[in-house]
């Protein structure tokens, strides 16, 4: 719809999403990689950064080929958040807890994405421009990265270092 409204096919806005979702589905894999060498914790912060930057972009441009790279990056910082809130929990919780924190935060923040969409699609009904709902995500993105970094700064735990996996038939450490 965002493309339709600015003079884009919906077809190209199709294409866009698929980029985005295609971004997002190759990005999980390097969010994985990153949350097992620096910790949940400090890639919700990266991820919530990206998506950050990717909401500026969609703030500032209407050019199709800008729009196709915004929503890459989106796609990009999108993938990393539910699995390392997830990765988190594990990480600051005994894993007793995880069978009822884990399906809080994702329900949470599925609810939280689910408002979000239908929040943007009201603002534009009432004001008949995407820009208040850009700016409401954006601000709604930096209330959780500042939250975020507040948490990693507070962290006085070091990063997680890569472990090497155990051999079979080796002795435990």
């Amino acid at each position: 719809a965002f493309c339709g409204d600015i003079g884009l096919s919906s077809r190209r806005g199709a294409a866009m999403l698929s980029v985005l979702l295609g971004t997002a589905f190759l990005a999980r894999q390097v969010w994985g990689l990153l949350a097992d060498r620096i910790g949940g914790l400090r890639t919700l912060a990266w991820s919530s950064a990206v998506q950050g930057i990717a909401l500026c972009g969609l703030l500032v441009t209407r050019n199709e080929a800008v729009l196709f790279s915004v929503s890459a990056v989106f796609g990009f910082g999108l993938s990393g958040l539910l699995p390392a809130y997830v990765i988190a929990i594990r990480e600051y919780f005994p894993a007793r807890e995880a069978a009822w924190r884990v399906p809080t935060v994702l329900f949470a923040g599925y609810v939280g994405m689910a408002t979000g969409g239908w929040g943007a699609g009201a603002l534009y009904d009432r004001f008949g421009d995407y820009l208040p709902a850009f700016v409401l995500g954006l601000a709604f993105n930096a209330v959780n990265l500042t939250l975020l970094l507040v948490l990693v700064v507070r962290d006085r735990r070091p990063p997680l270092e890569t472990a090497a996996p155990a051999r079979a038939g080796a002795a435990p450490a």
